[in-house]
């Protein structure tokens, strides 16, 4: 039989064992039998060349036929196989089989990979097809001019707790906030942007707190991880003070008195004021030596903080620390904003070997005359007027008689056991198992701290109480006006939920919480953060009844009102919408419903 007439009838066989597969096995056969021409290609026992396989071929026989003599693939003819000189197995040709198998799953393994990228190609063709039939749809739709609905894509719709409005894009990634006149836009967490006209505020933040920005009026400051600092605007005293500093080497302030100007080069020479505490300070090459000012007191510092000498309004003093130091101020007089005389009471204090021996002696001249002397760890006594607190072996034993809040205080050793009686305190506190504490304003309990903690605090105005679970992992803080009874309400169960209800009933509750329950009441983590992290979002309007809620950055979003109900699903492919006007659906974009309001019916049809 001729090649020719061979090649119909060895295709069928192909064909008949491997199917839709055959093109496959016969394609590699085919460039197996171009290279063997060449001298490329080494063949194996049945002829097959070694090496090449389809990806689709089975596996199962291959190392079968590499080891077993007189091997017969299933389903081919016995005349065909008459044409093949048996001959026994090849053991590098098995060795070569093994290989194959090994690549052969790689393969698969390769195919498999390509399959799951095929599909997300697919699924980005089908989003981005989504997109192109949102974009190219005019804005007045039939579910209203105002409803621009793509899911995370692309969604913007009506604040619930405020008059407003808000887009979101991208996901967790872009969003706008219009409420009134203030002006809101952020890329989560890169960046926050808010302006508001009507307090003539603006407030920028780059990976906050990285990077912020901040405006009020005139008055202005930004910041770089605090290490660079620009800050200026207008004060009481004068039309404009600017700061700048490089945090800790180098401050300086110009403003329009020049006897507030200052300039100071860290550790080497410089003047700065308002900073640290003082109202002064001046120092050359720092540590050795330095001056400061608080009010009339002025402190030269030599070797800080080892030698200082001090002095002011008939005030005397010095100290080479820790080994000895003392101060002497007389008693003075001062008239206050009031126009009246005041008496300020004089002080003597001297310190051995600090923290060891100390004793003062305040308020001399004055009702308030208070003693103080230590000898630690032996003893440290105080006595005064008002109060008397005698501790022996510090801070294992005290006794405090305090008569002008009327209680009284052991503390053995403090603050671990802790027991007070009075009108003005009572306290009984065995550190870690249980403490209670009450005053007629505050209140303190835990229970095998810190698993449980409460705290409460009374006024004639306010009553606030909070209670923790292991510190931030669950608080629940509410506030009630105790006049008009009104109350607010926090929870934070971290980082599961968030929740928060106003004064006016308006609530709000978010599913995940990461940084809220640290830093409660901080709008710039609620503006730069929660986004990225809030799955699901619900909030309600107490005065209004109007209610809202969102998954996965509006993948789901059902705003409701006595009026109306909306709804948008899967990137928008499928809305709804009822309200004055009737009622709308679209699907995939397209509207596929439209009813017209219901008209009243009539007598006669009643």
């Amino acid at each position: 039989m001729t090649e020719a007439a061979k090649k119909p009838v060895f295709d069928n066989v192909i064909a008949a064992q491997f199917g839709h597969r055959a093109s496959f096995v016969l394609a590699d056969l085919r460039r197996a039998k171009a290279l063997n021409k060449g001298g490329m290609m080494p063949m194996n026992s049945q002829g097959f060349s070694r090496g090449l396989h389809s990806t689709h071929e089975p596996r199962g026989a291959d190392f079968q036929s590499a080891v077993t003599e007189g091997f017969q693939p299933a389903g081919l003819s016995s005349s065909l196989l008459c044409q093949r000189k048996r001959q026994p197995a090849d053991w590098k040709s098995a060795i070569q089989q093994i290989g194959n198998l090994r690549y052969s799953g790689r393969t698969h393994r390769s195919n498999e990979g390509m399959v799951s990228a095929n599909l997300l190609q697919n699924v980005a063709k089908i989003l981005l097809i989504c997109l192109l039939i949102f974009a190219f749809l005019p804005s007045k739709t039939v579910l209203g001019a105002e409803a621009v609905s793509a899911g995370p894509l692309f969604h913007e719709f009506a604040l619930t707790l405020t008059a407003g409005r808000r887009t979101e894009a991208l996901g967790p990634f872009f969003y706008s906030e219009q409420r009134e006149k203030e002006r809101v836009w952020a890329i989560p967490p890169l960046l926050s942007y808010a302006r508001d006209p009507e307090t003539d505020t603006t407030e920028f933040d780059f990976l906050y707190p990285v990077v912020t920005y901040d405006r009020y009026g005139t008055q202005y400051r930004w910041q770089i991880f605090q290490l660079l600092n620009m800050a200026g605007g207008p004060t009481q005293r004068e039309p404009n003070r600017d700061r700048f500093s490089i945090f800790p080497f180098y401050f300086q302030q110009r403003s329009s008195i020049p006897s507030e100007n200052y300039t100071a080069v860290a550790p080497f020479y410089g003047h700065l004021k308002n900073h640290l505490f003082r109202d002064e300070i001046s120092f050359v090459m720092f540590p050795f030596y330095s001056e400061t000012r608080k009010k009339d007191v002025i402190t030269d510092n030599y070797f800080y903080p080892f030698y200082h000498s001090r002095r002011g309004d008939g005030l005397r003093g010095w100290q080479l620390w820790p080994f000895v130091g003392q101060e002497h101020k007389e008693v003075t007089t001062r008239t206050n904003n009031f126009n009246i005389v005041e008496t300020i009471g004089g002080r003597e204090q001297l310190f051995v070997l600090w923290p060891f021996f100390t004793t003062l002696t305040s308020d001399i001249g004055t009702e308030d005359l208070a003693l103080q002397q230590n000898l630690l760890p032996f003893y440290s006594v105080q006595r005064s007027a008002k109060r008397d607190q005698t501790t022996v072996l510090w801070p294992f034993f005290s006794r405090i008689d305090d008569r002008e809040k009327q209680y009284r205080e052991w503390q053995f050793p403090w603050p671990l056991i802790v027991f007070a009686r009075g009108e003005g305190k009572t306290t009984s506190r065995v550190l870690p198992f249980f403490s209670v504490a009450h005053s007629p304003m505050l209140e303190s309990d835990s229970y095998l701290w810190p698993i449980y903690k409460f705290n409460r605090t009374h006024t004639d105005l306010l009553d606030r109480q909070r209670t923790r679970i292991l510190l931030f992992l669950y608080s629940d803080t509410r506030m009630t006006n105790t006049q008009t009874r009104a109350s607010q309400q926090r929870l934070d169960f971290w980082p599961f939920y968030h929740y928060w209800r106003d004064f006016n009933g308006n609530t709000r509750f978010q599913v995940l919480s990461v940084l809220e329950p640290y830093l409660a009441g901080s709008h710039k983590i609620e503006r730069d953060y929660s986004h990225v992290w809030s799955v699901w979002r619900a909030e309600k309007n107490a005065r209004t009844g109007a209610a809202s809620q969102c998954l996965l950055w509006n993948l789901y979003r059902r705003e409701t009102s006595p009026a109306s109900k909306k709804c948008s699903l899967l990137f928008g492919l499928f809305q709804y919408q009822s309200d004055a006007d009737g009622k709308r659906m679209r699907l995939v974009y397209l509207p596929v419903m439209k009813k017209g309001p219901r008209q009243p019916l009539k007598p006669n049809q009643q």
